[in-house]
């Protein structure tokens, strides 16, 4: 999820503070007459010949994964739900939808490319980097005092949900694994999208921009990206979300992708909250399945919290997904205000983001864009010139985020504060040499945090804030 801001904006909308019970991010992609597509989610104990009973129900099984226990089936028949609900072992039938999973409206400010100039001659990781004397998000989790310790994230895939990532800009080229990024779109690529702006982009290089001394750097600047497209202008279904989970975490059961070693880490920046209809509710039953499957495939499952602004210890009905999605860790965002005038106020709470125990287990740096006014202030580059834009762009996140081309965008959101998260756990994960379970990861990243807010697990911060050196020494 994303909150951007445009360079015509005088501030953000109002984020609205609970969800609609119409839940109009929602909407049924075919109509009556055509032939719909369903989500199945079963138990093992379902039949063998399970998809020759789901076209004995009048379903054409496009997909099916035993191990998983998620299929998916398109029909015709109207009472094709009903049927396929009644065979042994099926727990779940809901009819797929497509969701506006990012913001359709939002806002950006464009960086532009790098003042030219490069830094590969400097001494120090992060130092020589263009544009890191205006990534306050890195130094807030402590990510250069880990990189001191040798800290890279080497050998670590971590896997980025999204929409078309641009594999090319100049701080990822050869950091993504192209042969083995995928898309889980129909008649599109991977590196395909409509618009400028790249979200996808911009959150593989908060997790992995590489340090080459020319733009920025990412937490984790030596792992490798897999970019899985499941989504398409900020949309996609159900569907889509849970194949590009199962591909992330086995896609050498896909043809073609047979050499392709899987994620360690997927981070899904995407999400949307709602209150469920009972039909919703079978469609999380399969969510839940795909991201089971992940866990017990070894990888790492983040995920933004959301920027509604809900508070979902209050608002019981509501759920944030896939964020509340089995074994997923839901990251909420905080962000300056007034950075560029020399606030370091890093760590208070966004004010876009979701919130509640029953949601956040970690905090990170999503950037805010509450600073008032338009005043302009330009800030020193070290050894590079000067970067002038809105005094309050530089609250947000700054990262790589061009669909072509080499070009930087500030943005902010619990998109961009998940990513910082995964970054953090793929340096755990090279410390480890690989051989560190999900549940390992998760516990490191809890207790290397700092206990901000109130002591313990709480509904902003949940078990703390993610410290990249503590997690790591």
């Amino acid at each position: 999820m994303v909150v951007l801001v445009g360079i015509a904006a005088c501030q953000d909308d109002p984020a609205p503070t609970a969800p609609s019970d119409a839940s109009p991010t929602l909407s049924t992609p075919q109509s009556a007459k055509q032939s719909k597509t369903y989500l199945i989610s079963f138990a093992e104990s379902a039949p063998g010949d399970l998809a020759a009973r789901l076209a004995s129900a009048g379903g054409n099984v496009k997909k099916i994964n035993r191990e998983a226990g998620v299929a998916s089936v398109e029909s015709d028949a109207a009472d094709f739900a009903q049927r396929a609900g009644a065979i042994q072992g099926v727990e779940g039938v809901g009819q797929d939808r497509v969701v506006q999973w990012v913001d359709p409206n939002e806002r950006f400010v464009d960086a532009g490319e790098t003042p030219g100039g490069s830094g590969a001659g400097a001494a120090s990781i992060g130092d020589n980097e263009v544009l890191f004397g205006i990534q306050w998000a890195p130094k807030s989790i402590h990510a250069p005092e880990a990189w001191d310790l040798g800290a890279r994230g080497n050998g670590v895939r971590v896997a980025v949900l999204d929409g078309g990532l641009n594999a090319a800009h100049q701080d990822l080229a050869g950091s993504v694994d192209v042969a083995c990024s995928a898309s889980m779109v129909a008649g599109l690529n991977f590196n395909q999208d409509v618009g400028t702006f790249s979200h996808a982009t911009h959150v593989a290089g908060i997790v992995a921009a590489q340090d080459d001394g020319l733009g920025t750097i990412g937490v984790a600047p030596g792992a490798t990206i897999m970019g899985v497209k499941v989504l398409n202008g900020g949309t996609g279904t159900f569907g889509d979300v849970i194949e590009g989970i199962l591909y992330a975490a086995d896609p050498s059961a896909t043809p073609g992708k047979e050499n392709c070693a899987r994620a360690d880490v997927i981070n899904m920046s995407l999400g949307s909250t709602f209150i469920p209809t009972k039909e919703d509710k079978e469609l999380l039953k399969a969510l839940d399945r795909a991201t089971k499957f992940a866990d017990k495939h070894g990888v790492t499952v983040i995920a933004s919290a959301g920027n509604a602004a809900v508070d979902l210890d209050e608002e019981k009905k509501a759920v944030t997904i896939p964020a509340m999605s089995a074994r997923v860790l839901a990251i909420s965002a905080t962000g300056p205000v007034g950075f560029a005038l020399g606030a370091t106020n890093f760590t208070r709470p966004a004010s876009y983001t979701n919130f509640g125990k029953a949601l956040v287990e970690l905090g990170g740096p999503g950037g805010d864009g509450v600073l008032p006014g338009n005043d302009v202030c330009t800030l020193p580059l070290p050894g590079f010139g000067t970067i002038t834009n809105f005094c309050w762009a530089f609250d947000l996140v700054i990262s790589p985020g061009s669909l072509t081309g080499n070009g930087y965008f500030f943005a902010a959101g619990t998109s961009m504060s998940a990513p910082a998260v995964a970054g953090v756990a793929a340096l755990i994960i090279e410390k480890n040499g690989g051989s560190i379970t999900p549940s390992q990861v998760q516990a490191a990243l809890r207790q290397s945090a700092d206990d901000l807010g109130k002591p313990g697990k709480d509904e902003f911060y949940g078990h703390g804030f993610v410290n990249a050196l503590r997690a790591v020494q």
